[in-house]
């Protein structure tokens, strides 16, 4: 009898559940369990949104299949929106709304690359970029993020490992799990060399909208006019609008992938759900002054982040940014995934292996600091420092 897709059954399982359950072990001597395992935003939807939720909700338009790239008002305000940040001109057509973007990401995989075809990702990697390739049998070209230049890809060691297989760099910034933000003329020239060389560039900016203050425009590519040909942008509204069990995500790609992109959404979502569609429309232009306000707390607990974990002897905080720190733990020859696993049972505090993101990664911890107020950050320091071996 034959069993499972030997390529599924390759694929890791995700490792948030797994580091979740560690917690069930830990005695509560020194508080309550911290989880700083999954980003989710550690505050509540805008009252307004969670008002038109409900109206959405109990609109007997809603209960309907909708258009399988999305509902014209959102792909409309978010198009705007996008025009407006980057001084592009975006059209709606542009937009696909997918159900999250780990689904956008799937369906970019499974558009440019078949089973045997290859994705550059950056080591350290988001594990979903990879399980998605792995589920669809296309291999990972790892393209090493160090932390001496700040997980910052080099695009000149991305062309050298270039060749024949790789249809797609993808790109996270700012970076899940280390938080690096990209600065603008990185991401350009990953652009220049994908239209260059004929691949195909997957830029997830999942947060976007949570980048230093002092950072303006992400970057320039939407202001040039060539970008539809090699360029597919990955977004997430869940972070942004406290909306993460909506499932809505967006992707923006030039008309020559428009239809094989709405194949791929007709099989595997039919279309996203249309009541936090019809919410996220009204949001977009009217919570924009509530995103800002959001962007400054995130950065807030960031910098205290950088205070508290900073500070730890024999630890090192080697990257912070939107909602993530990634720290070198001080356990020489001891496992990332040994570490977390003591940490969650011992001190209470809930993290996630480096080895989750990527070969070469087993010093390291992603701590998504987000989840917690900033008082809590430094208590939750105050737990790692009482790891030991």
């Amino acid at each position: 009898m034959r069993g499972i897709n030997p390529a599924v059954a390759a694929v890791a399982s995700p490792p948030i559940p797994e580091a979740r359950s560690w917690a069930a072990r830990y005695d509560g001597a020194l508080g309550p369990v911290v989880d700083l395992t999954q980003a989710v935003p550690g505050y509540p939807a805008h009252p307004d949104m969670v008002r038109k939720l409900v109206e959405a909700a109990g609109d007997p338009e809603s209960f309907a299949y909708g258009h399988i790239t999305g509902d014209l008002a959102l792909r409309e305000a978010y198009a705007a929106d996008l025009s407006s940040l980057y001084g592009g001109a975006i059209r709606p057509d542009d937009v696909a709304i997918t159900a999250g973007a780990n689904l956008a990401s799937f369906a970019a995989t499974m558009l440019l690359a078949r089973p045997g075809d290859a994705i550059m990702l950056p080591v350290p990697w988001y594990f979903n970029h990879q399980m998605n390739a792995g589920l669809l049998g296309v291999d990972v070209v790892p393209l090493p993020c160090r932390p001496e230049t700040g997980f910052v890809p080099d695009p000149l060691e991305a062309e050298r490992l270039l060749d024949g297989r790789v249809r797609a760099i993808m790109l996270v910034s700012p970076n899940n799990p280390t938080g690096a933000v990209y600065p603008p003329d990185v991401i350009e020239a990953f652009g220049e060399l994908c239209r260059r060389r004929g691949v195909i560039l997957i830029l997830d900016e999942t947060y976007r909208d949570f980048r230093p203050a002092a950072v303006d425009r992400p970057h320039g590519l939407f202001g040039d006019a060539g970008w539809r040909d090699h360029v597919i942008q990955l977004y997430s509204f869940s972070k942004s609008y406290c909306v993460p069990g909506y499932r809505a995500g967006a992707m923006v790609a030039g008309p020559r992938f428009g239809p094989d992109i709405t194949k791929i959404l007709d099989c595997i979502q039919i279309c996203a759900g249309r009541a936090g569609q019809a919410a996220l429309a009204w949001a977009i232009p009217a919570l924009r002054d509530w995103r800002e306000g959001n962007r400054a707390l995130m950065n807030g607990r960031g910098e205290a982040a950088d205070r508290a974990f900073s500070q730890l002897p024999g630890w090192r905080l080697d990257s912070r940014g939107a909602y993530f720190a990634y720290l070198r733990h001080p356990f020489p020859g001891r496992s990332s995934f040994a570490v977390a696993e003591a940490l969650a049972v011992r001190c209470g505090v809930v993290t996630l292996p480096g080895s989750a993101f990527g070969p070469g990664q087993q010093d390291h911890l992603r701590l998504a600091f987000a989840n917690v107020e900033s008082d809590s950050i430094v208590a939750t320091a105050a737990r790692l420092q009482q790891l030991s071996f």
